[in-house]
């Protein structure tokens, strides 16, 4: 599958490069900075831009099957990076007529606040992370909203780990039981796992061990 992949140098984007790779899929690597980059593959492409740039996203998206959807505020915690990038990726795809589109998003969104425990809804997401959630919780929306088939990750905090294939994913807003962690390399496993799984198409599945 051809997949093209924004936030490629980030902590999750990372990983779903290298893994896509790995599963044989082509790849093209939307960054910033290529330099950021540490991969080479014959299957990889890289394209330069800013998500910020509508223009750049319409061409980058053209002749990919789907698109995954993976950027973060990094350092720039006040910055909403994802939601308005997101709008430009959902709009790119509408004038590509691309289908499939796969965003990753945070557990607490949402039905999944409750999931949560006090730490991360008092602490973390209520003060810290305050304006980070606020960028996922508004990214959603445009998501929701759009045309696309599209699903939704909910992870949990990332936390360092091998990718094990073994983590609970779509359980209900009830749930009090999850460890409120999962690796990278299981969230970019799980991720790439839906491309060829329609179970959460139009949906949004949390993520936990």
């Amino acid at each position: 599958m051809k997949l093209v992949i924004f936030g490629s140098t980030g902590s999750i984007g990372t990983h779903v490069v290298e893994q896509a790779l790995e599963q044989g899929h082509t790849v093209t690597a939307f960054v910033r900075n290529s330099i950021k980059l540490n991969h080479s593959h014959p299957n990889l492409s890289i394209f330069t831009g800013d998500v910020m740039n509508p223009t750049l996203v319409e061409q980058a998206v053209i002749g990919h099957d789907a698109a995954i959807c993976v950027l973060g505020s990094g350092k720039k915690l006040s910055c909403y990076v994802s939601y308005l990038g997101t709008i430009n990726i959902i709009l790119a795809h509408e004038k590509a007529v691309i289908k499939r589109f796969i965003c990753q998003s945070t557990l607490g969104t949402v039905d999944s606040w409750s999931n949560l425990n006090f730490y991360w809804k008092y602490i973390m997401f209520g003060f810290i992370l305050r304006k980070v959630f606020a960028d996922h919780q508004i990214q959603e929306q445009y998501v929701q909203q759009s045309d696309l088939d599209w699903t939704i990750i909910r992870p949990a905090a990332f936390i360092k780990g091998t990718r094990t294939g073994k983590y609970r994913h779509g359980f209900p807003s009830s749930d009090r039981t999850s460890s409120l962690t999962i690796s990278r390399r299981d969230v970019a496993d799980f991720i790439l796992k839906q491309l060829d799984d329609n179970t959460y198409w139009g949906k949004a599945a949390s993520l936990s061990y």
